[in-house]
């Protein structure tokens, strides 16, 4: 008869897999900070006074992976607006000015 007895895997292979767990971890943690940092930077482009409404509203269709919508009476302007820190009357001008080209 064949013994059942658990295989275990020696002390040093149990390190080695613990090390790569703890490798993986760290790194996965250090890529979640980046894309924060990245998401976070990203968000301060959207209000920033230091950028123009172009700028702006670029940054949101980024953010968003949207097109500002081409209707002027679009209610997603209005979310625009509130996000980038423009006036309604300030997307719509960008908005005429960018589908006047």
């Amino acid at each position: 008869m064949v013994s059942m007895t658990s295989w275990r895997p020696a002390k040093r292979e149990r390190d080695a897999g613990d090390e790569l767990l703890t490798d993986y971890r760290e790194r996965r943690a250090l890529e979640e900070s980046e894309r924060a940092e990245q998401k976070r930077m990203a968000s301060a482009e959207q209000y920033s006074a230091l950028n123009s409404a172009d700028l702006r509203i670029r940054a949101w269709e980024k953010v968003h992976q949207l097109r500002m919508p081409s209707n002027p009476l679009h209610p997603a302007l209005a979310a625009i607006a509130t996000a980038t820190q423009l006036t309604l009357e300030e997307v719509r001008n960008e908005q005429r000015l960018r589908f006047a080209r």
